[in-house]
Parts: C-alpha cells; structure tokens; sequence
C-alpha cells in the first residue's frame, strides 16, 4: 500500500487563549498513516461533529497526552482493511464510536461495553485498542483522540470503534449518532430507563442534552422540562415537542421545575459539565427519584450531597457513560426511531464548516452560538 496521508486538526498544547480564531490551538497539518493492522480499519472520514469532550480536551478541562489529533464523532467510508476484519467491505458507511470494546474483560462479559477496561485504558494512553499509535508527523508519533482522531480526512481505527450504518443515511447524520445520540438519549433509554408517564427534566442543552430531551419525548415522559442558560437553545427545545422550558439564571429556577412536575422530577438528567447544574439536577428531582449525569467536569470537581436526603429519601444518584449504550445494537435502533420520525436529531445541527474553519467552530461551540456543527470532508 502506498503512503497514507491525510490533513488533520493536531492539537500540541491545552490551554491557548481564546478566541481561538486567533490563537489557533487547532492546526491543520499533514500527517501519515500506517497502514491498517490486524483489527484495524482505515476510514474516509466525511463528517466530523464538534462536540463539548473537543472543546475540554482544548482549554485543558481534560488533560490528554499531547500531541493529539483530536475529533471523536464522526462517519466515513470504509477504504482498507486489516488482516481479520471480514465483517466490513470497502465501500461501508460507518459510523464511529469513542470507547472502543474488547468483548472479553469483566464490563464487556457483563453487557457493559462503555466500561471496557482496555478500551478506557488505550484512549487515556491516546493509544487504539490493538494498542500503539498510528498517526505520525515529520518522524513523531501523533496521540489518537479517543480511538478515532476523527477532524482529519483520514484515521486508521480499531475495527471495534465502528459501527456500520445505513448508506442512505447522511454523513452529517450519522457522525451525531456516535456521540450525542448515543450518550444524550442512552442516558435516558438505557441508564434512566425512562417509562411513559414519568416526568424528566434536562438541565444543560448542548447537542447531548437536546438528544436527551428527544430520547425522553421518545419513552412517552410527561411532563418533559429542559433547562439551559441559553434562551436560543431553551427555543429549540419547544420546537422538538411538548417541552416545558426554564431559564437556569433565574432564581427561582429549581422551584419552577417543581411545580412543573409536581413536586419534583421522576428523572432528572444532567448534561452541562458543571457540578452547579448537577446540584441543580439534584434539588429538581422528587422524592424516591433518580438523578442522572452525564456531564464531564474537569477531574477535581466534586459534589457535596446531603447523605440524610439520600437515605431517608430514597435518592439515586447515577453516572451514565456512552448512555449505558452497547453500540451495534443502540445505533441501529437509535437511526431506525429516526427513520419513523421519532428521534429528530438531524433538528440538532447548526450547519457545517470545512476543517480549516475549525478553531472558529469551536469559538462559537463555547460562546454556546450553535448546538453542533458539523467539519464535512
């Protein structure tokens, strides 16, 4: 196979100041690719999602092994494959997924792929799951960002990253399947298990927290409250359906969404990556009820929680990763609720820029401007 070379955004140090458009932490750089290994599978990327896990990585919330291509929601087309990879052909759509998956540890044995073991230790050694690094400039080894190093025009991946998806589906489509669908409405589906009737309430509308108000309209929840900063986002979650809306900046805040849900949520799932919205989350949610979060503060944040509510209450407080999901089963399932019209997701982009623009996206990402937008290739 001849030299594999592709354009990819390679982040070299956290923590740049912002606007980003001016310090530029993201460059577009020329790298190669080794060829892909056992396992492995070289993927035409062709949509790539921004998402909040970039944007830590970026200012340094999420310390990382640098340098690193960075990008982590995306979908592509199959362009090689490696010795022992039979269940793709070239050609493929596929979507990518950010915890790849053994099948043999103790989480993967137990139905838990989002905690494999192995998987979590490669992507914190910036690593793919058959371990090493494939990704080389000028003589130096790039780190993989999660597995798939996805704002590139091409990314050598585990064959367990993937997840083949239906070819009529759009690329921008399917890249949000990988991430915001599969942790927004999982933590709903999947680690809530959300029943009709039951009330939710969202507090942080990023493209994960709209996801989750979709995924509770999905279950039948009623009443359904998304809460944000944002009166932009708290707007476009009315239109997704018969969605209450609340302002996280006023005051009395956590007091509306009680009233709204007569005395406290069922559910309450928190998407924000703040402790503040958790312990918001927290006192939005009833008596008996079930708190979930999703979100990805920096590592030394912590919440204090009232132990006596916790016991004589009957709380639960629950984290929820990659939405409890098992991927090749909750991607298919996830695309055909949006097949019927029932999980809009494709509401949830906010337009799409060519990589060279990507340092500018991410400006507009923190600023909270868009929900997601999408690199196309």
């Amino acid at each position: 196979m001849p030299p594999i070379t592709a354009r990819a955004a390679i982040l070299r140090a956290s923590g740049s100041p912002r606007p980003y458009a001016e310090s530029r932490p993201l460059a577009i750089e020329t790298v190669t690719l080794d060829p892909p290994g056992p396992g492995e599978v070289l993927v035409a990327i062709k949509a790539a999602g921004l998402c909040h896990s970039d944007l830590s990585v970026i200012n340094g919330d999420r310390p990382r092994p640098l340098p690193m291509a960075l990008g982590h929601e995306a979908a592509g087309v199959v362009e090689a494959l490696g010795e022992g990879v039979s269940d793709l052909a070239l050609g493929d759509p596929v979507a990518m997924v950010f915890m790849p998956s053994c099948g043999h540890c103790s989480p993967c044995a137990d139905g838990r792929p989002a905690l494999c073991e192995p998987g979590a230790a490669a992507n914190g050694k910036g690593e793919l799951l058959s371990g090493g690094r494939r990704i080389h400039r000028e003589g130096e080894a790039v780190n993989h960002h999660l597995g798939c190093s996805a704002f590139a025009e091409r990314a050598v991946v585990s064959r367990r990253s993937l997840v083949k998806v239906d070819p009529d589906l759009s690329f921008e489509e399917a890249a949000l399947f990988g991430c915001a669908v599969l942790t927004g409405v999982g933590a709903v589906v999947n680690t809530a298990g959300v029943r009709a009737g039951q009330s939710v309430v969202v507090v942080g509308l990023g493209g994960v927290g709209l996801a989750s108000v979709l995924g509770a309209l999905a279950c039948g929840a009623s009443p359904v409250v998304a809460v944000d900063l944002s009166e932009d986002k708290l707007a476009l979650a009315r239109t997704l359906g018969p969605v209450h809306t609340v302002n996280a900046a006023d005051p009395g805040a956590v007091d509306q969404v009680r009233a709204l849900t007569g005395g406290g949520a069922d559910v309450a799932v928190e998407m924000a990556g703040s402790v503040r919205a958790l312990e918001a989350a927290w006192k939005m949610t009833r008596r008996g009820g079930l708190t979930v979060t999703a979100g990805l503060p920096p590592p030394d944040a912590a919440l204090a929680v009232n132990v006596v509510s916790l016991v004589g209450e009957e709380r639960t407080l629950k984290g929820s990763y990659i939405g409890t999901c098992v991927p090749s089963r909750d991607i298919p399932r996830y695309i055909a609720l949006y097949r019927q019209g029932r999980l809009p997701v494709d509401r949830l982009m906010s337009g799409t820029i060519p990589l060279e623009d990507i340092n500018t996206g991410f400006d507009r990402l923190h600023a909270g401007e868009v929900v997601r937008l999408v690199v196309t290739f």
